[in-house]
């Protein structure tokens, strides 16, 4: 065969990163100077990196979590306010990945349609879709990293309503929001009650003629100070990077107490919030009507208001809270199970989003299928069976990005431990069949119970166990060895691009 008429060679990457939001630029740096002859790309399906935060662009989109502690450990966080809006978070993943070289390794409109792992050449083969022009690539790589969080950035969840199509105005998903919409001097309801419904109530709140949050379950909600006083004279005093670090361990010692306190002392926890409730709402206000939940605290995650802006709002007037069942939605909004109508010019239907592990991406093994529910969790970052494949998901009771921080410096040292051996493959394999297992998520928001048969598990023992614990996983991912029982190393001949072409 003539070489003009020979099939392009398909390009090889040592690590193939999947995803190019906070959990993707991070992968990456901890990557690039961990192991610097590594070679990597970032597949990014969207134009553009910063992944939620560059997604979703309804009014009021923030953190609620301190960007001490949800930005990353080596890039500080240098903005005034702690608790921030979308485009300073996306500003500053945006100067991170170009203060560290990572701009020219993130390709855009790369979609991942499939992965196979094959065992004798101890490699996968991604076959990818431009987006932009609709070609069909290939990709082979030693190590595949899924850094893309766990919901589908195609479309958020709405329950179905009955009479939906009565409604005479536009109804809206948080997810897609048009860029055209004018709320201003408009009637707005707001479904739900969750992190989303609450940040855009006192923003809607801001120009609408009234916004109300309906509401079937109450939510806990604290108030929050949007910029921290001793995190800004500490980087004034200290300098940035002390500053950061001095910050750092105050908010991640305050966030593991505020949470420990809520799971052992329930009742006393759920007394304090509703006291702090009662003294940003008006007087008289019937809290324990709209924001006295029927569980106990951090059973689900609490929402965060900066400032108390949605207390605010109810206070001065412009924003409300009906908690009730919606019946149907009418002509002109919604008739609720009281009887009681809700009328409305527009209405957001803040109702979640949909929980997708690995971005739905088709993964075999030797030909076979990966069924999520037939694996466990190894680590919180690899999957039972499957070599070569580690995955990003963050904290669910404390900043996202403290647990991939720690988890990315446990891969790295892993792909070191093995080029330092001589490996190729590296696979978790449960020695016990008959450990019991629970949901990889085991959080009792909505989100995650709609789709917990489609996930994979978690064990009851260590390294099988999906810790929460910042401190713990500090020990396990950072302090400890990365060589496990359950964690089988093996070198297959055929595995290096230099003997697999001869």
């Amino acid at each position: 065969m003539s070489s003009a008429s020979a099939p392009p060679a398909v390009e090889h990457l040592d690590v193939l990163i999947v995803g190019a939001g906070i959990s993707g630029i991070g992968a990456a740096r901890y990557l690039k100077t961990g192991l610097p002859s590594k070679s990597f790309a970032v597949l990014e399906a969207r134009a553009a990196s910063g992944g939620t935060w560059d997604l979703f662009r309804y009014p009021g989109v923030r953190s609620d979590s301190d960007l001490h502690t949800f930005g990353y450990e080596f890039a500080p966080w240098r903005d005034q306010e702690s608790i921030a809006s979308a485009p300073r978070i996306l500003a500053y993943l945006r100067r991170t990945a170009t203060e560290n070289g990572l701009d020219p390794h993130i390709r855009y409109h790369h979609k991942v349609l499939s992965a196979a792992w094959s065992t004798e050449r101890a490699r996968w083969t991604v076959e990818i879709e431009r987006t932009d022009t609709g070609e069909r690539t290939t990709l082979t790589c030693a190590w595949l990293f899924c850094a893309m969080g766990y919901y589908r950035y195609d479309e958020g969840f709405t329950p179905r309503f009955e009479g939906r199509e009565r409604f005479g105005g536009p109804i809206v998903h948080p997810q897609d929001w048009p860029e055209d919409l004018d709320h201003a001097g408009k009637r707005v309801l707001v479904i739900g009650s969750g992190a989303t419904a609450v940040t855009l109530v006192p923003a809607m709140a801001r120009t609408a003629a009234h916004v109300t949050m309906v509401q079937r379950t109450p939510t806990y909600i604290v108030p929050v100070p949007k910029r921290d006083p001793l995190a800004n004279a500490l980087r004034t005093c200290l300098g940035e990077e002390r500053g950061h670090a001095l910050t750092r361990r105050k908010n991640i010692a305050q966030q593991r107490a505020i949470w420990a306190f809520c799971r052992r002392c329930p009742k006393a926890a759920r007394r304090i919030i509703r006291w702090i409730n009662s003294r940003q709402l008006p007087e008289g206000y019937p809290v324990d009507e709209h924001f006295n939940p029927p569980y106990d605290p951090w059973d689900q995650r609490l929402c965060a208001v900066p400032d108390g802006d949605l207390f605010k709002a109810i206070k001065n007037g412009s924003a409300s809270v009906v908690t009730d069942r919606i019946d149907t939605f009418t002509e002109k909004g919604v008739s609720l199970r009281s009887g009681r109508e809700l009328e409305a010019d527009i209405i957001v239907t803040a109702t979640g989003l949909n929980v997708q592990a690995f971005g739905g991406i088709p993964m075999t093994v030797d030909g076979t299928p990966v069924h999520l529910p037939d694996h466990v969790a190894y680590k919180g970052m690899m999957l039972s069976g499957v070599p070569n494949f580690s995955f990003a998901i963050g904290y669910t009771n404390s900043s996202w990005t403290l647990k991939v921080g720690l988890l990315c410096e446990h891969f790295c040292r892993l792909l070191a431990h093995m080029d330092a051996h001589g490996y190729d493959v590296c696979r978790p394999e449960v020695a016990d069949p008959a450990m019991e297992t629970r949901p990889f998520l085991d959080f009792g928001a909505g989100y995650i119970r709609r789709v917990v048969d489609q996930l994979p598990r978690q064990g009851d023992r260590m390294p099988w166990l999906t810790s929460m614990s910042y401190h713990g996983d500090v020990k396990l991912m950072r302090a400890d060895s990365v060589t496990d029982p359950e964690l089988h190393f093996t070198r297959a001949v055929a595995a290096r691009p230099e003997e697999a072409a001869r």
